[in-house]
Order: C-alpha cells, then sequence, then structure tokens
C-alpha cells in the first residue's frame, strides 16, 4: 500500500514528464542512484526504455534500407551510374559505419539482421524502383547480394 506522500511524489514526478523532460531524466537518474524506488515514475521511466529498444530496431532497419536503395542503383541504374557511382559510394560507406556502431552498440540486434535485411530489400525495391523510374521487374524478387556482401566495406557490384 502506498501512502500519500509517495503517490504525491509519484504524481509530481509524472507531471515534470510533461513539463521539462530533461530536469525528469535527471530526477530519475538520481532516484535511482539513492535507491529511491518508491519516488520513481516507473510508468514513464518503462515507456521511455521501450522507445528506446524500439529506436535502435528503427535506426537499424532505416540504415538498412539506405544502404540497400543504393547498392540497387549502383548495380541497376546504369543511365546515371557514371554521373552518380561515387556519391553512392558514399552513401553506402557511411551507411556501412553507422551500420557497425549501431551493432557495436546493440550486439543483440545481430541475431534480427537477416530478417531485417530480408523487409528491407523488399522495401528497397519499390522505393527504388520509383525514386528511379526503373521498372520493378529489373530488380530481383530476392536480394542479388547477401548481407554479408552489404555490409563488406569493400563490395560494390556495379556490373562495370
Amino acid at each position: 500500500m502506498t501512502s500519500n506522500v509517495e503517490q504525491g511524489t509519484r504524481n509530481s514526478a509524472s507531471s515534470l514528464y510533461d513539463r521539462d523532460y530533461y530536469q525528469w531524466l535527471l530526477l530519475t537518474i538520481q532516484q535511482l542512484q539513492t535507491q529511491e524506488y518508491s519516488a520513481v515514475d516507473w510508468e514513464n521511466l518503462l515507456e521511455e526504455l521501450e522507445g528506446l529498444a524500439k529506436s535502435q530496431k528503427r535506426e537499424l532497419k532505416s540504415r538498412l534500407l539506405v544502404l540497400i536503395e543504393h547498392l540497387l542503383k549502383l548495380k541497376y541504374w546504369r543511365k546515371e551510374r557514371d554521373y552518380n557511382a561515387r556519391g553512392w559510394k558514399n552513401t553506402i560507406i557511411e551507411q556501412r559505419r553507422q551500420i557497425q556502431i549501431v551493432l557495436d552498440d546493440s550486439p543483440s540486434l545481430q541475431p534480427i539482421l537477416a530478417d531485417l535485411f530480408e523487409q528491407c530489400y523488399q522495401m528497397a525495391r519499390q522505393d527504388t524502383s520509383q525514386k528511379t523510374g526503373l521498372d520493378i521487374q529489373v530488380f530481383p524478387d530476392s536480394p542479388p547480394f547477401s548481407i554479408e556482401e552489404a555490409l563488406n566495406f569493400y563490395y560494390f557490384d556495379a556490373h562495370q
């Protein structure tokens, strides 16, 4: 059973969350460090932690999507390749680096990488078709490169 004081502290922390997020973070950190668990705004803290987990996965997915789009452009958009290959390769390098950073920070995302890769390939296939004006049938139903190749810093398949 919680006392009125504990309930008031929790309500105060919860309203602080809505008024001043940064101050709420500092207060929550202090409460956890001093083991004042009854004062912690658990509802908002759990919501934030769930959001952080989702954002890591979302970032990985977003970067995979951009990486695959640029690999597809490099491989299949012959008309623009001579003019844009350097920029596409720069984007590929940057996305690979950022994906590696995400995986280094959160190695537990590694097991879901293969599933995300397949999902992202299908989205990238559609997006690249729309962005380039190339018929969707130009891009194979299955990825023309493996996840290992896509993440390999030395892999650029431009069919040149």
